[in-house]
């Protein structure tokens, strides 16, 4: 099969491409490394199987667009991740989120590609009344990062009825590993590294969410692609999560420890009267996996907390490497 990934130079873009090509795929990566370095997917350059092509998905260009021809799958996950961008310049999101998609979308209907799988996010539940939070809960985001994913998944699902293109729509929950860039882990351990003896926190500490280390997300991912290929409807969606969940306080402590630090005093810095780090950020997201489980019959392997411990120790190891 043949298959173009998105942001494949990315955070789970390029251990989703470690995977494809470990399993024979033919894959052409799509960045315009905007976030993250050839560094990520460099192993792959010369590879009969492997073709990058450096370019920005906001420029409906030939340049990229004509990779896709003779493709049969689109993993989309080229997108600006920072929900905290979207409150100071939401046009950001709108540009990378939906106005890449939408040209992806055309793309992929010119191009005639068969399957198209979304990386969309939790966000899109906003507050979300139900906890663990079903698929079919309504879409209520409260953040411009996500209400762009959420206009994103209808443009997706409308391109699936009108054009028969056949779409996997994945709202993932925090998704933590190896080559991880942006999140709470990252920003703690940044800011550990420059002074060990005060942690800052954005909010009360108690905000409580799910996390899922990428090797079970990916296996999620190639789990409900094969359940797409399979399955005779057009638009499928599912949550990509874990069973349990993780604060921010908790966090905090496991990095600590993993860095070897005592006595770090914490300086928590609520903005919103029950205790949120910036206006948008979902203060409690525990996603209901009952469907991937289910129909495919998935499970995630790590519990939330061993994914930030194990997250921690390799992200650690890699800037210490840097």
């Amino acid at each position: 099969m043949r298959v173009v990934v998105t942001g494949g130079a990315g955070f789970i873009g390029s251990h989703l491409v470690d995977y494809l090509m470990g399993q024979g795929y033919h894959v052409t990566v799509i960045d315009n490394l905007s976030s993250y370095t050839i560094r990520n997917i460099e192993h792959w350059i010369g590879h009969d199987s492997f073709r990058f092509v450096k370019s920005d998905l906001k420029e409906y260009t030939a340049k990229w667009v004509e990779a896709l021809k003779g493709a049969d799958a689109v993993f989309h996950y080229a997108a600006n991740p920072e929900v905290k961008v979207s409150t100071i310049n939401p046009r950001k999101h709108f540009e990378e989120n939906v106005l890449a998609t939408f040209n992806v979308l055309e793309a992929c209907r010119l191009n005639n590609v068969k399957y198209l799988v979304f990386a969309s996010s939790s966000t899109v539940y906003g507050d979300a009344t139900q906890i663990p939070t079903p698929e079919d809960h309504p879409l209520k985001p409260i953040s411009i990062y996500g209400a762009s994913k959420a206009a994103c998944e209808i443009l997706a699902s409308t391109y699936a009825r009108l054009y028969g293109l056949k779409v996997l729509i994945l709202r993932y929950a925090n998704i933590i590993g190896p080559r991880l860039k942006h999140g709470v882990i990252y920003d703690f351990i940044q800011k550990l590294k420059k002074n060990p003896y005060k942690l800052e926190i954005l909010g009360d500490g108690t905000q409580k969410k799910s996390y899922l280390y990428i090797t079970d997300a990916i296996d999620a991912t190639l789990s409900t692609f094969n359940k797409l290929i399979k399955h005779d409807k057009h638009v499928l969606i599912y949550n990509v999560g874990n069973n349990d969940w993780v604060s921010v306080r908790e966090i905090a402590d496991i990095i600590v420890e993993t860095m070897g630090l005592t006595n770090v005093e914490y300086i928590y810095k609520p903005i919103t009267p029950d205790g949120r780090g910036w206006p948008g950020d979902v203060k409690l997201m525990l996603l209901d996996i009952t469907r991937i489980v289910k129909d495919t019959g998935w499970k995630p392997k790590m519990a939330s907390l061993q994914a930030v411990r194990e997250t921690t120790k390799a992200l650690v190891e890699e800037l210490h490497n840097k």
